[in-house]
């Protein structure tokens, strides 16, 4: 069988791929638009594009698995393009901007036109985070009238090459006065859809417990290092026994850091118990996307400097987010894999960084992107995708 011509070589760089184990120095063949190779069977063409990348780090293509991403449909919504030119994500998960009322609408106008991928989760609210501003927030699980389960399931259905599950809101400041109810008819309509649910908790109530009990294995929880109130530290600092539970029965624990949502001290409880996030993803939206969240890149280097290893890191947001999204074919540069990848190094200095309730964090260490592959094609950093 001859060899794959390939039509892009990264030469010589440190290959961190959690989903098959692998952390060594390696080339890495691109062609058609997947990975053909790793090291052997790289043979450049007279067309074949071939980068130097000796001394960095080369992962599968970033997924940050919580974002806002409706740019224009919905008034949290931020373009894509510039994060991912600056972080290296190569995949956007949506967590529930848009409801059945107006998927269509983001499907039409803002992911099927973008170079990057955009996945979402379907909001089990029929007009999606509608009011959600410096000035103006409504919950949209407040009032019953937006819920209804037919809907979610009949657009979810509709659109099942996008659609990775039901994202619903509960707690004080998004579902008021509903308590659990929306969060009991979003697991009704996952369960007929075979979906997980994504749960987002704020303030209570409910309880944390309440929602932990209610979660189904394969289900997620976000902010799942909030501050108090709803944090998963006890008084004693203990991760409560709840928190414990809901992981042995397999739910997973979605950092979503946001502008509300993160606390380097629930961190350092939950780090020095050995409690990691399953996956870290942003949460960037119009009041966190240019602080304190910025990206995923932004979010790894915090935990970098809070001690997390570099491959745990990086598995949180490659090949974790992916089995938490039932997608083998991304996060990994496994050969026949999708062809995405980041480029990148670990800067050395100074650095600040900050929580949500204002904590400031100096770090010697963060991670800066050189380049980016996507769809199998070499993309510079701040330059267009087009």
């Amino acid at each position: 069988m001859a060899e794959p011509v390939c039509d892009l070589i990264l030469k010589g760089g440190r290959l961190i791929d959690p989903a098959q184990s692998f952390d060594g120095i390696a080339d890495i063949c691109f062609a058609e638009g997947r990975v053909v190779a790793i090291d052997t069977a790289s043979v450049p063409g007279p067309s074949t594009e071939v980068r130097d990348i000796a001394g960095l780090i080369v992962t599968p293509g970033l997924i940050d698995f919580h974002t806002h991403v409706y740019w224009g449909g919905t008034s949290l919504g931020v373009a894509v393009e510039p994060v991912a030119r600056r972080s290296g994500t190569t995949t956007f998960v949506d967590a529930g901007s848009a409801g059945p009322g107006n998927f269509h609408g983001f499907r039409r106008h803002v992911i099927e036109p973008s170079p990057l991928r955009i996945l979402a989760y379907l909001n089990i609210s029929f007009a999606g985070i509608y009011a959600f501003g410096p000035t103006i927030m409504i919950g949209e699980c407040e009032d019953p009238r937006l819920l209804d389960l037919r809907e979610c399931v009949r657009i979810a259905e509709q659109n099942r090459d996008l659609v990775l599950g039901v994202k619903v809101r509960v707690g004080m400041d998004t579902s008021g006065g509903m308590g659990l109810a929306p969060l009991d008819m979003a697991i009704e309509a996952a369960e007929a859809l075979d979906l997980p649910v994504m749960a987002h908790l704020d303030s209570p109530p409910p309880s944390r417990r309440e929602v932990m009990d209610r979660l189904r294995p394969g289900d997620i929880i976000t902010h799942c290092f909030r501050p108090f109130p709803n944090a998963p530290l006890g008084p004693r600092r203990e991760v409560r026994q709840e928190i414990f539970e809901a992981r042995r029965r397999g739910v997973i624990f979605d950092l979503g850091h946001g502008a509300g949502s993160f606390a380097f001290d629930t961190a350092r409880g939950m780090l020095d118990a050995g409690f990691l996030p399953d996956v870290l993803s942003s949460d960037i939206h119009s009041l966190s996307v240019n602080g304190p969240a910025f990206d995923i890149l932004s979010i790894m280097s915090k935990f970098l400097c809070l001690g997390v290893g570099l491959n745990d890191l990086i598995r949180s947001a490659t090949a974790a987010a992916a089995l938490a999204m039932r997608r083998s074919d991304l996060g990994t540069l496994t050969p026949g894999s999708t062809g995405d990848a980041a480029i990148l190094r670990v800067e050395e200095g100074e650095f600040d960084f900050v929580d949500t309730v204002g904590e400031r964090l100096r770090g010697t260490r963060r991670f800066a992107l050189h380049g980016m592959v996507v769809g199998g094609r070499w993309c510079e950093p701040e330059t267009s995708f087009a």
